[in-house]
């Protein structure tokens, strides 16, 4: 059987704010290695025997960000599925199963978050393989986490009685919802009991025949909203008034605590975290002799037992401990170790005062290339912009503002009006407000330049867009 791996992109991305934004959230980071999280989720599944090729699911404000990390790391998606609004896991899985099964009506599912860190790969396809066994045998299987400390912030499977295969498998007796510290303790001495990794295998017809039992209405909107998708060049849209129909609900919830059918496999020595706050990032980083890790350029004196991050300028820390201090171009967090789960605190006042801190990140990602703010004052502001080898902007005005492009990398073919003109380095343009221009990267290597906006207004809805490869409609 062909093992169709599902990588679910979605998430909020406040928990590892002020780096992970809603806009930008840590999977798409560089957070335990040089490669993204999506990134090293994709390249983990690719060489594990009978695997085909992943299927992503993603939001559509995303789209342009997961399709550039995957080209990055040369991994080519059976589909990427946009959900027009967010509905938990199981209508995502349901879309899936249903993509999979169009392939083979034995398809297996291996389902995935794309914001795990695993350690060990080798382990990890031996789960996957021994999981792979059960579910042929029309088990809901979920990865079991074996239990190192009395964690409050996992929820639990109690295991049953054993399956009977040389794995260690079982039935699921009970899933437990995150526990207070005094019932972990009890479960970590019991020994019976696994952390709830949110990861799956499943035989894509079980999954929706257990899921039409359970719960209809998700299977009915799910499938309609996939006859009813669309291809928009490398993406699947997926119908929005049958999506949103659906009700939201977790896969646990929506069949793994219903049917009887629920397998847990222990999957041992994964080096496995959900990265679910900065202490838990904190964990998996290597450390100095006083328990610190420094990333970036960064100065300590008399510290210990502290995450320091700087992401764009120099950070010096003295005479403290436990902490967690994280720059970013626009904000910084510092936390005591203890207190990191507590971030979502700082994300919800910054989303209550209406500012962009809590979505927007200083870079953002699109089809073309990405921009980042460098400054801005009345009347102007300031941007760092690379387009990538081949790419180009559409062709636009703006009513409110002008533009001067200063090349810094790589060669420019300006559209100015009626003109174009081809820029190198040390090289620059002027655009009147109201002209029409286009900006394109003929060259191989990625085109950077400096653009200085000027003018009344300066937001990005002033675009008016006339041709685009891209589809489109908005920014």
């Amino acid at each position: 059987m062909t093992i169709h791996p599902v990588i679910l992109c979605g998430g909020s991305g406040t928990r590892l704010w002020p780096l992970s934004r809603g806009g930008y959230p840590k999977q798409f980071l560089s957070l335990a290695g040089e490669r993204t999280l999506v990134q090293q989720t994709a390249l983990r599944v690719r060489d594990i025997d009978r695997m085909a090729a992943p299927i992503i699911i993603a939001n559509n404000d995303q789209r342009f960000l997961v399709a550039e990390q995957l080209r990055e790391a040369d991994v080519k998606p059976a589909a990427i599925v946009l959900e027009p609004v967010g509905r938990n896991t199981a209508p995502a899985i349901a879309v899936a199963a249903l993509i999979a099964l169009g392939h083979s009506p034995d398809a297996l599912l291996l389902v995935l978050p794309s914001d795990h860190a695993i350690g060990n790969d080798a382990a990890f396809a031996q789960a996957v393989q021994a999981a792979a066994h059960a579910a042929s045998d029309h088990y809901l299987v979920t990865f079991g986490i074996e239990p190192t400390e009395p964690h409050t912030g996992y929820g639990y499977i109690r295991r049953g009685e054993s399956l009977g295969y040389d794995a260690p498998a079982w039935r699921v007796d009970a899933f437990v919802e995150k526990p207070d510290a005094q019932t972990a303790q009890t479960f970590l001495a019991d020994g019976g009991y696994r952390w709830n990794s949110g990861m799956f295998m499943l035989k894509a017809s079980t999954f929706m025949e257990e899921l039409r039992r359970h719960q209809p209405q998700v299977a009915e909107h799910a499938e309609q909203s996939l006859k009813l998708a669309r291809a928009d060049h490398d993406f699947l849209r997926l119908d929005e008034t049958a999506f949103a129909a659906c009700p939201s609900i977790s896969v646990d919830y929506a069949v793994m605590e219903k049917t009887d059918r629920a397998a847990v496999i222990t999957a041992n020595d994964l080096g496995w975290s959900d990265i679910g706050s900065w202490s838990a990032l904190a964990e998996l980083a290597e450390t100095d002799d006083a328990g610190n890790a420094a990333l970036g350029d960064v100065f300590l004196n008399d510290v210990s037992n502290s995450y320091v991050r700087a992401e764009h300028r120099l950070v010096a820390a003295i005479g403290v401990a436990d902490l967690v201090i994280v720059e970013t171009a626009d904000a910084v967090l510092v936390a005591h170790r203890d207190s990191t789960q507590d971030v979502r605190k700082v994300v919800e006042h910054l989303t209550k005062a209406r500012r962009s801190e809590s979505v927007t990140h200083p870079r953002v990602v699109r089809p073309w290339g990405s921009y980042e703010g460098v400054d801005q004052g009345e009347r102007f502001q300031v941007k760092r912009i690379v387009v990538n080898p081949g790419a180009q902007l559409s062709l636009q005005m703006h009513h409110h503002r002008a533009e001067h492009w200063i090349v810094v990398k790589g060669t420019a073919l300006v559209t100015n009006g009626d003109q174009q003109v081809l820029l190198s380095e040390n090289q620059s343009t002027y655009i009147p407000l109201g002209v029409t221009h286009r900006l394109a990267n003929p060259g191989r290597i990625p085109l950077e330049l400096i653009e200085v906006q000027s003018g009344a207004y300066l937001g990005e809805d002033d675009i008016v867009r006339f041709e685009d490869n891209y589809g489109r409609t908005g920014l």
